[in-house]
């Protein structure tokens, strides 16, 4: 039976292997130990290609693997690409706490643990919101920066997520719900534009760190801390302000924004243009939140001419 946009197949029906062929697996594992806000974090990452360093940010709920259709043809660009999984995410150690703060922190801890001064970044969904953070704080770290369909302000699922999260026993209880069954779990919170894109493989990959009660504890602290709305504006606000007084963005800024989209209104890519008008604005239809996954080829050759300086 064929899937409208953003229609899930029946977990039954999800396929052991993903219906397009990847590498992933076949980079080598690494690892470093970064110190963030003063503590060390074991960080795991895979890297391909030789040249200046790329470096590529997921977002909530996934992990490096989510890059893993546009690793070789980013690198073939002359890229080293460098893919990390974040704190508390995929293969890397789940801090008590993953805030804001901590979450930007680790980017240039990141580097500093790999003797790099700076990079080009590619983030995507939270993590692209972290390296315009990151830009703002510390924009001698970074080349050019495209960010893949981030939120961006406090929008009201945000607000009602944050309360709900405040309730004492909240978090508590959303460990217990993830640990019944953290695959599917992991299957159901990630939304393609084709969902026959799925495979338990994914799921598995998503859902490792849930299956551990740190893991679930850092996850809940994405959520409930790494989401803050009061983060959120206070970027819009520093966004607002440099925008007012004339100031560009410091670094150079590509936007690439899906028309459709369940988790990311394509409204917040509209209203972070609007914030950042001088940065380039890329639409693509028939994709996602995820347009590195739905889309590939074209999330690269949009992508490729911005990242090579063309734009």
């Amino acid at each position: 039976m064929s899937l409208g946009p953003f229609e899930q197949p029946a977990w039954e029906d999800v396929p052991e292997r993903p219906p397009r062929s990847h590498g992933f697996f076949q980079l080598p594992v690494r690892h470093v130990t970064a110190r963030v806000e003063g503590r060390p974090l074991r960080l795991c990452y895979r890297e391909h290609g030789e040249g200046p360093p790329l470096l590529l940010v997921h977002g909530l709920m996934t992990s490096g693997y989510s890059f893993r259709y546009v690793i070789e043809p980013l690198a073939a660009l002359g890229f080293r690409v460098l893919v990390p999984d974040l704190p508390g995410a995929g293969q890397s150690e789940a801090p008590p706490v993953c805030s804001p703060a901590a979450l930007t922190a680790s980017l240039g801890a990141f580097l500093d643990a790999l003797a790099l001064p700076r990079a080009d970044v590619v983030g995507n969904s939270m993590g692209g919101w972290l390296a315009m953070r990151w830009a703002l704080e510390a924009p001698d770290r970074l080349g050019r920066l495209v960010n893949v369909h981030s939120p961006a302000v406090a929008l009201r699922r945000l607000r009602l997520l944050h309360r709900a999260l405040a309730v004492p026993g909240s978090r508590a209880a959303l460990g217990r719900l993830v640990a019944r069954d953290p695959e599917r779990w992991a299957f159901a919170n990630v939304h393609y534009f084709d969902e026959g894109l799925k495979s338990r493989e994914e799921a598995r990959v998503y859902a490792a760190p849930l299956k551990t009660e740190a893991g679930r504890r850092a996850f809940a602290s994405w959520l409930g801390d790494g989401l803050a709305p009061e983060a959120f504006e206070a970027f819009v606000a520093t966004l607002r302000a440099r925008r007012d007084a004339g100031e560009p963005f410091p670094v150079p800024l590509q936007l690439v924004y899906a028309r459709r989209d369940p988790m990311v209104p394509p409204e917040v890519g509209e209203a972070l243009h609007a914030l950042v008008p001088g940065a380039e604005m890329v639409w693509l239809a028939e994709s996602s939140h995820f347009a590195h996954v739905d889309t590939p080829e074209a999330f690269v050759a949009a992508v490729a001419p911005f990242l090579r300086g063309g734009a």
